[in-house]
C-alpha cells in the first residue's frame, strides 16, 4: 500500500474516533444537562466514544462531500446546503436505524428510545432527533470537518501514523477488555 493512501486511511481514522469522542460528549451532555438524567456511560465500550457517530461521520464524509463541493440553483438561490442537510437527515437517520439493530443483535438492546417524541418510529429513530443530526451533521460538515482536515494536513506522515496507531491500540485493547470482561 502506498504511502498517499497509508496517510490517507490514518487521517480516516482520527476523525473516526474524533466523531466518536464529540458524539458521546454530545450523548453525555444531553443526559446531565438538557435531561437532567445523571450521568451514564452513553457508548457501548469503556472509553470515551459512541462509534455509531464516527461511523456516521465517515458515511457523511464519503458520501456527501461532492454533493457539498456542487454550486446548485434553483433560479438564483443557491439550494446546496439545503440538498446536503436534507443527505445528513436521510444518511443519519438510516445509520441510527441499522445502528438500533446491529446493537439488538449484539448485546439484546440499544441505548436510546425514541417513543416519547412524535413520528417515531419503534423508538429506534424519530423526526426530532433526526432533525438535530441534520443540524449537527451541517456543523459537522462545514465547521469542524474543514478545521480537523487542516489540522492534519499540517501533521507530518509520522505523527499522523503515530496517532493513529496509538488511537487504533487504545481502541483495540477497549473492544478487547469490554468483550472479555
Amino acid at each position: 500500500m502506498n504511502q498517499k493512501r497509508i496517510r490517507a486511511l490514518s487521517e480516516y481514522f482520527i476523525f473516526f474516533m474524533l466523531y466518536s469522542v464529540i458524539g458521546w460528549i454530545y450523548e453525555v451532555f444531553l443526559e446531565v444537562v438538557v435531561y437532567r438524567w445523571g450521568f451514564s456511560n452513553r457508548g457501548v465500550f469503556f472509553g470515551p466514544y459512541c462509534i455509531i457517530y464516527g461511523f456516521g461521520a465517515l458515511i457523511l464524509i464519503f458520501s456527501l462531500s461532492r454533493l457539498q463541493k456542487k454550486r446548485i440553483y434553483i433560479g438564483k438561490l443557491l439550494v446546496t446546503p439545503l440538498l446536503v442537510f436534507l443527505g445528513i437527515v436521510v444518511i443519519t437517520t438510516v445509520v441510527e436505524l441499522a445502528g438500533s439493530y446491529i446493537m439488538e443483535f449484539t448485546t439484546g438492546g440499544w441505548l436510546w428510545d425514541y417513543r416519547r417524541f412524535a413520528f417515531n418510529f419503534e423508538g429506534r429513530i424519530a423526526l426530532n432527533p433526526s432533525i438535530r443530526f441534520g443540524i449537527g451533521g451541517m456543523i459537522f460538515l462545514y465547521l469542524l470537518q474543514p478545521l480537523f482536515r487542516r489540522l492534519c494536513s499540517k501533521m507530518s506522515e509520522r505523527a499522523v501514523r503515530i496517532t493513529a496507531s496509538v488511537l487504533a491500540v487504545i481502541f483495540l485493547i477497549d473492544i478487547i477488555c469490554t468483550y472479555a470482561f
